[in-house]
């Protein structure tokens, strides 16, 4: 139901009805927004099932309708408890059925009534109805008088203030002496609110609803003309602001046909220029127009303005809303990834799978993955090359001994030459919102006075923060959850706990010998004949020769040295070309030295070893992948003292202590007597004593060495076991198996024991080097024992080809 602001009002229209006899019960409709008053006639849009009804039933009768307001406009099933109960008798005086299926009712107002009671509320309103009868307003008097002279003047000063003055409604007001019909038809034509008009409607003496009518007009007048104070100051400053914009544009028009164009102007409508052609958010935009007319207002030789120049510039130049296109080929994008990478095929089902769900879900956010591994494994090239497999831009940053937080989130602009972050600064760069960002050595960030980086790093690298990441010195949010996080590290001890919690860790472990000879062959070996300016035709390198140059002059898992050795050959060939030589030179075993000197190392498995009992092979994990640890034990006459040499630190330590025990506790199956270990004195030695090792993995080879001593047992030929042991000879897992495994294959080394509870990391082992290789998972020491000693009764000695 709405009510129509256009009015038809008339006096001499009632005079007719007045007599008319209302009956006790009607039909009655609620109206909402609108109190009508007597001498009213007013059209109503019924839409409503129950108003459409209770219409109905009025034609079908008399005509007659009761109409009450609703207290709550809201509501579109209003109860008896939502409806005023003072009201209009109105006559239907005529209806239209609009398409819609309302009808258009026009109604005439003919006496005030108030409900007794509800009859009947479904399908429509029926009450019964008690007519109010109005109070006689005796002789018009002279406060009367100038009430109603009152009433008039302030009516028609309201509505001129409004702009809604109508002759023809003045001369309507003008004409009636009754104070009680002048209070209706005012209060009908004010637009009060419904609260002020009902207390009009209840109000029965003539008199008093003249004198609220007055009251309340006095209050809208004060109201009205504050209102049309405000909207009049407002259209002076608009015409203001239009004559100042239309003087300065003449003034803008003369000076280019002088040919005096200020270079400041240039300069601020170039800026003006700029900022309508970038795509940026609305916020951003509001801001830069903010600033670009304080610069306008400033000295151009004052130090505000050049802060403020230089802060319109990054605005400007941050890449807000531009991106590339991602290329979702998948196929495409494989190819890619294996022509610039050899293995690694973890990192490239990751990369898929991301393109994979962006490709179904566009709206998707940028994975934040971490690289962890020994250097030169390939972590910053496969950042590269996921950058154009993927079609996006690349930027690179290096968190090594980074302390300052301001690096990540920039200065704010109180402080002189403050810049950005290098977050910012690394999107300018490369003028892309989602490109690859690549974060290396993030296990090398420090902290000090100047802030922690790290923390400041916990909301760029959290997809749930970053798309609100604010730059001090911008200070304007910027989404980075379009960006794709990469970071790198070589270990993820020193990463700090917060910070590796919202990253997906990808470890690389090294490669193996194989894995080297191919990787050298198709990527080092033309890379390096192109950087020296050699053709292959100069050159021959055989595979055995490389294979020499692996084990012989290099100790890594990574390929850094590798690729220094071979640019060495390139070099020195290089030389002979420019010098006039026609090659090919051949690289061989036999030459090899010439060109790269005496081998730097020696592969374990050419290191003569001593076929003795107490010699035991372990192995290690470090930062640059796995190593062989060789553990030696002698016995000697003494008084049972403990001697542990070789730079081991306080767990390696403890180890050797649990080992100990343990072998005391087996003295009856070693062979020996209860008081055999007072009578002697341990020496355990680990070689290379000038490195500092330590760790939990080398306790069942201490406790094999120290067994194979006091049994006087010698180990089978071309085993390495690691592990941690308990004093009751249990056990326990360790880490970095995989780099392990590797190292003991460089080694020649082909049965490795490991923790029963390792069994699910042979998965990550590739699939070449377990063909190689026996893997025995153990329980506890005596398990350790049988195989070590070549007495396996149990199926931990099988090959385990399917672990």
């Amino acid at each position: 139901m709405e009510y129509n602001d256009s009015l038809s009002i008339g006096m001499d229209d009632f005079s007719g009805n007045e007599d008319m006899e209302i009956p006790d019960v009607l039909p009655m409709m609620a109206v909402r927004d609108v109190v009508i008053f007597n001498y009213m006639i007013i059209p109503l849009f019924v839409g409503r099932p129950n108003s459409v009804e209770a219409v109905n039933e009025a034609l079908g009768s008399n005509k007659l309708l009761m109409l009450v307001t609703q207290r709550d406009a809201t509501k579109d099933n209003p109860v008896a408890e939502d409806l005023y109960e003072v009201g209009m008798v109105c006559m239907v005086m005529r209806t239209l059925k609009l398409p819609d299926g309302r009808l258009k009712v026009l109604v005439q107002a003919m006496s005030k009534a108030r409900i007794k009671e509800y009859k009947r509320k479904e399908p429509s309103f029926q009450v019964s109805v008690e007519v109010i009868e109005e109070e006689e307003p005796g002789p018009i008097t002279v406060e009367v008088e100038a009430m109603m002279r009152t009433v008039r003047d302030q009516t028609e000063k309201i509505m001129s203030l409004r702009g809604i003055l109508s002759a023809d409604l003045m001369m309507i007001i003008n004409n009636i002496e009754e104070p009680g019909r002048l209070a209706d038809l005012v209060g009908s034509n004010l637009r009060l609110k419904i609260v002020e008009s009902q207390a009009i409607l209840e109000e029965t003496n003539p008199v008093k609803r003249l004198k609220l009518v007055s009251e309340l007009l006095a209050k809208e007048l004060e109201v009205s003309t504050v209102q049309a104070k405000i909207q009049n100051d407002a259209k002076e400053e608009m015409s203001k602001s239009q004559r100042e914009y239309y003087l300065r544009e003449q003034l803008h028009a003369l000076q280019k046909e002088l040919g005096d164009t200020d270079e400041r102007i240039q300069e601020i409508e170039e800026l003006e220029k700029k900022l309508k052609k970038r795509k940026m958010p609305k916020a951003i935009r509001k801001e830069a127009k903010k600033q670009l007319s304080r610069m306008e207002m400033m000295h151009p030789d004052s130090s505000e303005a050049t802060i403020i120049r230089t802060y319109i510039d990054w605005i400007l130049d941050v890449p807000w809303e531009k991106s590339t296109r991602d290329r979702l080929d998948l196929v495409a994008a494989k190819e890619v990834l294996d022509e610039d990478h050899f293995g690694l095929e973890k990192v490239k089902e990751r990369i898929l799978e991301y393109l994979a769900v962006r490709k179904l879900n566009t709206t998707t956010k940028g994975p934040i993955l971490c690289f962890v591994g020994p250097p030169g494994v390939g972590k910053t090239s496969l950042g590269q090359s996921i950058a154009r497999a993927m079609g996006r831009k690349f930027h690179r940053m290096s968190l090594g001994g980074m302390r300052d937080e301001a690096e990540i989130r920039g200065h704010r602009r109180t402080y002189i030459g403050a810049m950005p972050g290098r977050i910012i600064q690394g999107l300018k760069t490369v003028k892309s919102n989602n490109p690859i960002f690549m974060m290396d050595e993030i296990d090398k960030i420090g902290s000090d006075y100047r802030g922690d980086p790290s923390s400041a790093l916990l909301e760029v690298l959290d997809p749930e923060q970053n798309f609100e990441f604010s730059d001090h010195y911008l200070n304007l949010p910027f989404d980075l959850s379009k960006v794709m996080f990469i970071t790198t590290a070589n270990m993820s001890d020193t990463i700090p706990s917060p910070l590796l919690d919202r990253m997906e860790v990808i470890r690389l472990s090294g490669y193996t010998q194989e894995e080297k000879l191919v990787i050298a062959n198709r990527y080092l070996v033309p890379r390096q004949l192109k950087e020296n300016g050699i053709e292959a035709t100069h050159i021959k390198l055989q595979d055995e020769t490389l294979t020499y140059i692996i084990t012989h002059y290099t100790h890594e898992a990574g390929l850094r040295n590798l690729e220094r050795e071979i640019g060495k050959i390139c070099r020195k060939v290089a030389r002979k070309i420019a010098e006039g030589g026609r090659g090919p030179y051949s690289i061989t075993r036999q030459t090899i030295d010439k060109y790269l000197g005496p081998p730097k190392s020696i592969p374990d498995s050419e290191i003569q070893t001593l076929d003795q009992p107490g010699l035991v092979t372990g192995l290690a994990w470090t930062e640059v992948g796995g190593e062989i640890l060789h553990i030696e034990v002698n016995l000697m006459p003494g008084k049972g003292k403990l001697t542990l040499t070789g730079q081991l630190g306080d767990v390696m330590k403890e180890s050797a202590q649990a080992a100990l025990t343990y072998c005391r506790s087996r003295s009856q199956e070693m062979g020996v007597e209860e008081d055999y270990f007072d009578k002697i004195d341990i020496h355990v030695h680990v070689p290379a004593g000038a490195i500092p090792k330590d760790g939990p993995s080398a306790g069942i080879t201490m406790a094999t060495a120290l067994y194979s001593a006091i049994a006087k047992k010698k180990l089978i030929k071309g085993l390495a076991m690691t592990g941690e042991v308990t004093l009751r000879g249990r056990v326990l897992p360790i880490g970095g198996l995989k780099e392990k495994a590797l190292a003991a294959l460089r080694a020649n080394i082909n049965k490795v024991i490991i923790p029963d509870q390792n069994k699910m990391d042979l998965s990550e082992i590739p699939a070449d080097v377990k063909e190689k290789m026996q893997f025995f998972p153990v329980k506890d020491m005596d398990e350790v024992v049988r195989i070590a000693f070549g007495h396996p009764e149990k199926k931990t000695g099988r090959r385990q080809r399917k672990a």
